[in-house]
């Protein structure tokens, strides 16, 4: 396959430029990158410099299948490392397929789904129920193990038993670690096997209904909430023992101005810690819960316009890493309960990238570059993958995008529809999701 004409963009070269790409047999074969003073130029023909001489149009001597991208950026396939798609177990909000179809339709090729299913992925079975599910998908399924039994914080899993068993890392998302020393002790296990832990960050004594950023609107609604107070405390512990353990950890769906700060403080005393961050946390801010209710009802909360500014200087400034979208379905019954009854979460997989482009890159706060480092390279590499990346002998996993018509978000591949950005005007339609040479998601049209 000849993907012609397109805008190629790779974070790990800094490329950016107009370029035909070649597959084969799931990897990128050949790139052709087109001078700058070649640009204007689309027909494929003068301006193209072929390493090997070849035709861009042939492949292994046959014709091949060729994507006009004229006017669409081509970038990585999407990783998100943080995704819930409920199977086993809770299956009728989503399950392995319909998370996946979700993610192709985002643009993603590679997703780490959490460990807090029923049951737990806190066995080896679990951990190959989940990967094996995962390759029936077209799409790279990977799992994070529990950290505890269960998920009761109390006992270590066997953590060696399940990274032999293809666990891609661990966490207890969805339930914070509150006894320190089994954080420690966490900590040094996956240091040892070389994996990377993440830690959902809110210490339960400070909150009261989680959901809700505790503050002006919290006390308009009548609901007591979550402060800052209960993220930063959790943040600061852990980030002091990751220095002193040299394990490899990410703060996930990173909310506080403080919090980010800590971050920052802990990479420049040299800690292997990591953030992410959520489109909807750098979208929106508290008063969002006026308007969208419990759509707009998470873990952590939806939090200042100061801490929304504070993320995406975070993002700027390299201090968070990375964007992850905590894909979290939840059905429609369940999100039309009164506030405090109602479970956190939205899904993110289908408007991320629409997210980024327009509330990111068009506002002018970063670069696709830096973008894309966040969205693909910095993903891949908290994992030790070896994707994000768009280069000769890589994986052929690929997002082909429009950033210059606006779309309104309607209708998800998704099992579930809770979202707040139903009826939203974006930028970034997906077009087309390639993963391993193969067409996984064809847009239908605008």
């Amino acid at each position: 396959m000849v993907i012609a004409n397109g805008r190629v963009i790779d974070p790990e070269s800094g490329f950016d430029g107009l370029a035909d790409l070649m597959t084969e047999d799931g990897k990128i074969t050949g790139i052709w990158r087109r001078d700058s003073q070649d640009r204007r130029d689309t027909d494929g023909g003068a301006g193209w410099h072929p390493a090997d001489g070849t035709d861009p149009g042939v492949c292994g001597g046959e014709p091949a299948r060729v994507i006009d991208a004229a006017g669409l950026i081509v970038a990585p396939g999407l990783v998100d490392v943080h995704v819930h798609f409920r199977d086993p177990g809770l299956t009728w909000k989503e399950d392995i397929l319909t998370g996946a179809a979700a993610a192709k339709a985002g643009g993603y090729t590679t997703v780490v789904c959490m460990a807090n299913t029923k049951p737990a992925a806190d066995t080896p079975e679990v951990i190959r129920y989940i990967t094996e599910k995962g390759r029936e998908t077209g799409i790279h399924v990977l799992a994070a193990a529990a950290v505890t039994k269960g998920l009761k914080g109390r006992e270590l899993t066997d953590m060696q038993a399940l990274a032999e068993s293809g666990a891609a890392g661990f966490t207890d998302d969805g339930i914070p670690l509150m006894n320190e020393a089994l954080v420690k002790k966490a900590m040094e296990e996956a240091a040892r096997l070389k994996l990377p832990l993440s830690f959902h960050e809110e210490d339960p004594a400070f909150i009261i209904n989680n959901g809700i950023n505790q503050g002006a609107v919290s006390e308009r609604m009548g609901l007591g909430g979550s402060p800052a107070l209960a993220e930063d405390a959790l943040v600061a512990r852990d980030c002091m023992i990751a220095l002193h353990t040299g394990a490899r950890v990410n703060i996930q769906h990173i909310s506080s101005a403080n919090s980010v700060k800590m971050v920052g403080l802990a990479k420049e005393l040299g800690a292997d810690v990591w953030a992410e961050v959520t489109p909807h946390h750098f979208s929106l801010d508290e008063t969002a819960v006026l308007e969208y209710k419990t759509l707009a009802k998470m873990n952590p909360p939806l939090r200042t316009a100061a801490d929304r500014s504070a993320l995406i200087e975070g993002l700027k400034d390299g201090t968070i890493d990375v964007i992850a979208t905590d894909h979290a379905p939840h059905s429609r019954e369940e999100k039309e309960k009164p506030f405090a009854e109602a479970p956190s979460g939205i899904i993110g997989l289908e408007t991320a990238l629409p997210l980024a482009v327009t509330n990111l890159v068009k506002a002018g706060h970063v670069s696709y570059l830096t973008l894309f480092e966040k969205m693909c390279l910095n993903p891949a590499r908290l994992y030790h993958l070896e994707c994000g990346r768009i280069r000769e002998g890589a994986a052929a996993d690929l997002v082909i995008f429009d950033d210059t018509h606006p779309f309104t978000v309607q209708e998800f591949a998704s099992k579930s529809c809770n979202s707040p950005f139903i009826g939203t005007q974006l930028l970034g339609r997906v077009k087309y999701t390639v993963c391993e040479g193969e067409i996984v998601y064809q847009d239908g049209g605008f």
